[in-house]
C-alpha cells in the first residue's frame, strides 16, 4: 500500500535571543510565514535530513542539534493543495513531520536562500517567539505548530549555550 503522508522533518531553528526563524515562503505572492521543512529521503536518518534541508533552503550550516519530538505530527493538505499535488502525480493526502530543534550558532549574513538555486523555497525572514509562530501559520498547519510550539518552548527558554556542549 502506498503511504498516505510523506514523510517529513520540521526545523525549529532558534538564536541566542531564544527567538525562532520563520520564513516566507517564496512561491506566494502573501508573506507565507513557516518553519524549514522537508521530505526525507529513504534510509536518512531524521537528523541529517533537518540538517541537509535547513542547509538547503536557507545556507545555514552552524547549528547544533537540542531535541528531536519522540512522535511525528500529521497534517492533511487542504483540497486546492490536494488537488495540485494529485495533478503533478503525488498521492499523499498530508504531511507526517518529525520536528527538531536546532540552536543556531552564526550570525544572520550566513542565511541564503540561493543555497539551493534550483530550488528557492523562501523570499524573506524574521526572527519571533515561538508562541506567534501558530499565529502566523496557514491554518490547515496550526494544530500541528501549535504543538511543536508548546513541546519546545520550555527547551528554548531554559537553554544555555554552555549545556549543549
Amino acid at each position: 500500500m502506498t503511504e498516505l503522508y510523506r514523510k517529513n522533518v520540521g526545523i525549529v531553528l532558534f538564536n541566542k535571543d531564544k527567538k525562532v526563524l520563520v520564513c516566507a515562503r517564496a512561491d506566494q505572492r502573501k508573506m507565507n510565514w513557516q518553519f524549514p521543512q522537508g521530505g526525507i529521503d529513504a534510509g536518512e536518518d531524521i537528523v541529517k535530513a533537518a540538517f541537509r534541508e535547513l542547509g538547503e533552503e536557507t545556507g545555514i550550516t552552524s547549528a547544533s542539534l537540542v531535541s528531536v519530538l519522540p512522535k511525528p505530527l500529521r497534517y492533511n493538505f487542504p483540497p486546492q493543495i490536494l488537488a495540485h499535488a494529485q495533478s503533478l502525480g503525488r498521492m499523499f493526502i498530508g504531511q507526517e513531520q518529525t520536528w527538531v530543534l536546532l540552536f543556531f550558532c552564526g550570525d544572520d549574513s550566513e542565511i541564503r536562500f540561493d543555497a539551493n538555486p534550483e530550488e528557492i523555497e523562501f523570499k524573506a525572514f524574521e526572527w519571533i517567539d515561538i508562541k506567534e509562530a501558530p499565529k502566523r501559520i496557514v491554518p490547515f498547519k496550526k494544530m500541528v505548530y501549535t504543538e511543536v510550539a508548546k513541546a519546545f518552548e520550555p527547551l528554548i527558554q531554559n537553554f544555555s549555550q554552555g549545556s549543549n556542549k
